[in-house]
């Protein structure tokens, strides 16, 4: 069974705090989601260290 971790994270074009579930099972994953408030692209570089899950976001243009 894998594990979800939630984590509160900024979103890079309107600066909103949003909250999304990360999958652990991935050591390192890159992928794109949309902000649940205004819908922009955001990237996503999950790495998995150890117990603790780390995320960076950035917009496309970064």
């Amino acid at each position: 069974m894998q594990d979800l971790h939630e984590k509160s994270v900024s979103c890079p074009y309107c600066g909103e705090r949003i909250e999304v579930l990360l999958d652990d099972s991935v050591p390192h994953q890159n992928y794109i989601e949309d902000c649940q408030v205004c819908c922009c692209p955001i990237i996503f570089d999950v790495t998995v260290q150890g117990d603790e899950v780390v995320v960076f976001v950035r917009s496309e243009s970064e």
